[in-house]
């Protein structure tokens, strides 16, 4: 498995974004492409023609941080898709098979990580890996995505729910949004790690089921999650708009913890409340049911 398809595809679409005019070129008469030429930007990143037109059939291993630099300002490329690049770039290059076996294994989430989670009570809390599994959450995370862990093709997969259940639709009030970022999260790990069986799995499953994802993976748009707001649509507490931080562990993990808030004496910090209300409520009728079959 090599990656020149999605090296092909992917510096093809950043070509086509790009005006003319952007790039300070002039135009004359009619254009046969939406955007740059292969002439243009090779000679706008100082590369030959034929030198470019082998870049973007594919064949970045060797490429300069010089040549990529050159590139990434031709194609106008923001700072992700500048990181996509150079990802790409290294998984071109020799030895990156050997590396992506050794992270193949999941990993596990370390205890003194969950007590963490569990030990914020009060917020919703999670952790979870690149492709979007969720590994451990608290009963606010839990009751936050009730509708997902109820939904066990979701497999505690926000990607998953996004795409395959209709509910998320309502869920994230701002869902093409949400969609377009979970495409562009997995295209960036996708780069990363082009080997990982896992990811490879977890994409050819969303193309192959939801034509939502397929159209949006075809755009080769990337996007790295931070923080930021998100509005949800609660079946039991209504709207939230909470804000949301990610913190990436300090190991080679690749996991990351997140923790849903909402500012003091907002409506969303009512909703919270009621939230951790309902939860508590949930558990109890959940551990009385348990004890009755039992």
């Amino acid at each position: 498995m090599d990656n020149r398809d999605e090296v092909s595809a992917f510096l093809r679409s950043r070509r086509d974004k790009v005006a003319p005019e952007q790039a300070g070129l002039p135009v004359y008469g009619q254009r046969r492409v939406p955007g740059l030429r292969r002439g243009e930007v090779a000679m706008l990143a100082g590369v030959s023609v034929e030198y470019y037109t082998r870049l973007e059939r594919g064949n970045l291993a060797g490429a300069s941080d010089g040549v990529l630099d050159a590139l990434a300002q031709a194609l106008r490329l923001d700072d992700t898709e500048r990181m996509h690049l150079y990802d790409l770039a290294r998984a071109a290059g020799p030895g990156p098979r050997m590396r992506a076996r050794r992270r193949e294994a999941r990993p596990m989430v370390r205890p003194s990580v969950t007590r963490i989670v569990e030990g914020i009570p009060e917020l919703p809390a999670f952790v979870a890996n690149k492709q979007f599994d969720i590994l451990a959450a608290n009963a606010m995370g839990r009751a936050l995505y009730s509708e997902m862990y109820a939904d066990r093709t979701c497999a505690a997969n926000t990607a998953r729910f996004v795409f395959f259940n209709p509910e998320a639709r309502r869920f994230y009030a701002d869902w093409e949004r949400i969609a377009h970022a979970a495409v562009g999260g997995l295209r960036i790990e996708a780069g990363r790690n082009p080997y990982d069986r896992e990811l490879s799995n977890l994409i050819g499953e969303l193309s192959t089921r939801s034509d939502a994802f397929r159209v949006l993976w075809g755009s080769h748009d990337v996007y790295i999650f931070r923080e930021g707001t998100k509005h949800f649509r609660h079946p039991v507490v209504g709207d939230l708009e909470l804000n949301h931080e990610r913190m990436d562990l300090s190991d080679e993990s690749g996991l990351n913890v997140v923790v849903y808030s909402a500012p003091t004496g907002s409506a969303a910090e009512d909703g919270l409340k009621l939230l951790a209300s309902w939860s508590a409520t949930a558990g109890q009728t959940r551990e009385a049911d348990s004890e009755f079959q039992g």
